[in-house]
């Protein structure tokens, strides 16, 4: 013989109903604050009438469901009609409560349930009254865990007389779930659902669960208004980090071009004369340029503006070459990111070099980077002074920073050089063209 099934006791339907409960609660939150128009609304606490109509569109369609399925398919714990239009009053104010209210009260009331209608609405006024005493910031920490400091909010209330908001907004959902159970004991079911309670544990647990369903959604979307504040901070950081490396750049560039000018001053008045111009002509494209970023093809016509410059004190122990492939010059890259490269090509390793020097730029795109060389034929210098050398110098080292801040940890300026032979700079850095960048924008 098969064996007998034992059925649920009435007491562990409603236990198992009020979890479940809960969980349906911490799911539809979930759910709301994956959509990027939800997380806009809970960021700030000014809101105009669309978005708080959205609000209590996105949590009273929900909402409706819930009393159409309690209703249809004998599921209770879909019906968040309490927590669900205090949650809209709190979070939205008094009459995005009361449009949550009247629209799940109005559905229930429209199978009987009459009572469902005020007492919806009530709770959506009692929520926006409360958002309109406490302090905005003091709703979110409304948490699950109320309880283990329960005791020492209760204490400085009554000690100190110091209102803690906290037991105010508890007080919310216990004294509007008392008000349903007196309501539905006295006209019945059918015209006001509520979970009937057994035993005054079971009343207790009632009361709780609708403390959870109010407090659990305030404690995931005050994780998401949260994590996405850390997001923010963290791009502001790392712009502001960005722009401090960069702002060391010009400096460094113009001392240096500055000291190069001043020891021809003497020996070659009209070259340095030259050189000054075409130093104000740089600094001037440099001072109109806002940008962090630009386009491989603007960076080197700065380098171009440049290199004029150095051309013209090397003389022609300078050759300059490049090989450029087109595809590559739309490609996005960090401004005046080469110019520091080049410089010290030039300096240290194509100036103590005897004879000519040759300088060659070279550009090219694979597997969705761009990589961009910067070779030398000077006195290079040995495979363990490579770190230091990038680590020493503000101009490297600057180069070096701002690719890991901006691209990460694996992106880095690689360094290989040979004794006697040159130097090869490379920078590798994620294919980004500046169509891509308009459409992303």
């Amino acid at each position: 013989m098969p064996p007998r099934t034992q059925e649920l006791s009435a007491e562990h339907v409603l236990l198992v109903t009020l979890i479940v409960q809960v969980a349906v609660a911490a799911v539809l939150s979930t759910m709301l604050v994956r959509f990027w128009w939800f997380r806009r609304i809970l960021l700030t606490e000014k809101r105009d009438w669309p978005e708080r109509l959205v609000f209590a569109a996105s949590l009273g369609i929900p909402l409706v469901a819930g009393v159409a399925i309690r209703k249809f398919l004998s599921f209770p714990p879909a019906d968040l009609t309490l927590p669900g239009s205090f949650l809209a009053g709190l979070l939205a104010g008094p009459y995005a409560g009361a449009l949550v209210g009247a629209a799940v009260g109005g559905t229930a009331t429209t199978w009987g349930e009459w009572i469902a209608l005020p007492f919806a609405v009530g709770c959506g006024f009692a929520g926006g009254g409360l958002r309109e005493l406490c302090p905005k910031e003091a709703i979110w920490h409304f948490s699950p865990l109320f309880f283990t400091d329960l005791h020492r909010n209760v204490w400085k209330l009554v000690r100190r007389f110091q209102i803690d908001w906290v037991v105010v907004l508890l007080a919310g959902p216990i004294a509007l779930e008392n008000l349903r159970q007196v309501l539905g004991s006295r006209f019945g079911e059918e015209r006001l659902f509520y979970l009937h309670p057994l035993n005054p544990w079971l009343y207790g647990l009632i009361i709780l669960a609708s403390i959870l369903c109010v407090a659990v959604p305030i404690k995931i979307w005050n994780s998401a208004r949260i994590e996405h504040r850390l997001q923010e901070q963290e791009k502001l950081l790392m712009a502001a980090r960005v722009e401090a490396l960069a702002s060391q750049i010009n400096p460094h560039f113009l001392f240096n071009t500055l000291a190069s000018i001043s020891s021809l001053i003497r020996s070659q008045p009209e070259t340095a004369r030259v050189l000054i111009v075409k130093l104000s002509g740089l600094l001037r494209r440099l001072l109109r340029s806002q940008e962090h970023f630009v386009t491989l093809r603007e960076e080197l016509e700065a380098i171009d503006e440049y290199l004029d410059i150095e051309h013209m004190r090397f003389g022609p122990r300078l050759r300059i070459e490049k090989d450029i492939h087109p595809d590559s010059l739309d490609v996005v890259v960090p401004s005046m990111l080469l110019q520091p490269i080049i410089e010290n090509s030039l300096k240290h390793g194509l100036e103590p070099k005897i004879g000519e020097g040759r300088l060659t730029i070279r550009s090219s795109r694979q597997n969705g980077h761009a990589i961009i060389d910067v070779i030398d034929n000077g006195v290079g210098v040995t495979l363990d002074t490579v770190p230091r050398v990038k680590g020493s110098g503000i101009g490297l080292r600057n180069v070096n920073e701002r690719l890991r801040v901006i691209y990460g940890s694996n992106y880095q300026l690689q360094l290989d050089s040979v004794p006697g032979e040159g130097t090869c700079a490379r920078i590798v850095i994620p294919e980004l063209t500046v169509h891509a960048r308009a459409a992303a924008s």
